[in-house]
């Protein structure tokens, strides 16, 4: 990765065309946590992408993880949108399921993911990033905190807090209730 950095950094239109295409899901996948919409989550994901390979060579290696300086990005970037207008609950669109479910599965699947991320967009943004960080992107306590600008052990409370805000939204809704047993 670091070489393919250096070629980017140097100008290399394959090597910037890679960090690319390796970047996109990385970064949609937080982008959709963080505002709920595959439409906006699309928009954060150009600009943030977009914006990192514009400005590539203000990327130093040596203080952070290139996926870190992207998360740190695409949190940004979600929240200037999310003081631009307010966040939107949409529904995840897509089954996570990837063999020939029954139609009943991929129903109460969809059920299931679209309540799991109706909650996550109940919560404050602040816990919305540290919840969507630890989990979708499995990053450490130290990256989390890197990324959101606070301590290891602020970003590890932020999930302790969003968790248990999570469990008494969807302790709510009869579909996930036992889920947590």
């Amino acid at each position: 990765m670091d070489d393919l950095i250096r070629r980017a950094q140097n100008g290399d239109e394959r090597a910037l065309n890679q960090l690319y295409d390796e970047g996109r899901a990385r970064v949609f996948r937080l982008a959709l946590a963080l505002v709920g919409s595959p439409a906006d989550a699309e928009e954060v994901m150009q600009d943030t992408l977009h914006y990192a390979l514009q400005n590539i060579r203000r990327f130093n290696a040596a203080r952070s993880a290139w996926t870190t300086w992207l998360h740190t990005i695409t949190v940004s970037r979600c929240r200037d949108r999310a003081r631009r207008r307010r966040w939107r609950l949409v529904p995840l669109l897509g089954s996570l399921l990837a063999s020939g479910p029954s139609p009943s599965q991929i129903a109460e699947q969809h059920a299931i993911t679209g309540a799991l991320h109706a909650a996550l967009l109940q919560l404050s943004p602040k816990l919305r990033e540290a919840v969507a960080l630890r989990f979708l992107d499995e990053l450490s306590f130290v990256e989390m905190g890197a990324i959101l600008g606070c301590g290891d052990k602020t970003a590890q409370s932020r999930v302790r807090l969003g968790l248990g805000r999570l469990r008494t939204i969807l302790e709510e809704d009869a579909l996930l209730v036992g889920a947590w047993d």
